[in-house]
């Protein structure tokens, strides 16, 4: 792995990264409940991110938060860094580029400009930025999170799990062929999933974090 491959932006190149805030701002989730009347904010888990829209909306409005959520980390990193490089398409040329334009796009999403910098945890946001860097490692963090999910029906718990994962499979997977900016990514990306689960890491070690198979019959969620 070499350091030496970590650049900043130049000239019009920081144009990309503030395009990638910009996007990660739109909090997707706290849009659709606001068109229903309801504070997203003030229900479940306060969270503006897909998981909690789901809990508050229904199922379809909880995929389409994250597919979106997901989309405006990918887009930065895969397509507006491209505009902006120097050296040609960010996928074939420098990841220096794409990596912080889609960094800059979960700190968007984390601390939204538009809703007074109080936002989502980035999952699906950090996701959608590793598929544009490598596919590998998400698919295979992919798989360490359904493996998580569905063994112990806590999403949260997942998540973290999944986070943690991406800085080792990236290593492994990256090599010394591709130098240090994903596996950088990876490591800032894991952290700040952790740090944002935090409140989740105490629900769950005093037995009150709420399972994602824990909707009853009338709708409301509940501690199974």
């Amino acid at each position: 792995m070499h350091l030496a491959s970590l650049t900043l932006p130049v000239g019009s190149e920081w144009l990309a990264v503030l395009i990638g805030y910009l996007l990660g701002s739109i909090p997707f989730g706290f849009v659709f409940a606001r068109l229903k009347g309801v504070d997203l904010r003030a229900i479940g888990s306060g969270n503006i991110g897909a998981t909690n829209t789901g809990r508050a909306l229904g199922k379809p409005l909880g995929f389409l938060a994250f597919f979106l959520d997901f989309a405006k980390g990918w887009f930065p990193a895969a397509v507006v860094a491209g505009w902006f490089l120097a050296d040609g398409p960010a996928s074939v040329g420098n990841l220096s580029l794409a990596a912080l334009a889609g960094a800059a796009a979960v700190a968007g999403h984390v601390w939204p400009i538009y809703i007074g910098f109080k936002g989502g945890k980035a999952v699906a946001t950090g996701c959608g930025v590793l598929v544009a860097l490598d596919p590998t490692i998400f698919g295979l963090g992919g798989a360490v999170f359904l493996i998580t999910a569905f063994s112990t029906g806590f999403v949260s718990l997942a998540s973290i799990i999944m986070g943690l994962s991406f800085p080792v499979i990236a290593w492994q997977v990256m090599g010394d062929e591709y130098g240090s900016e994903v596996v950088v990514y990876c490591v800032a990306f894991a952290a700040l999933v952790l740090w944002r689960h935090k409140d989740n890491l105490k629900r769950l070690t005093s037995g009150l974090e709420p399972r994602w198979r824990g909707r009853s019959k009338d709708g409301t969620w509940k501690q199974k």
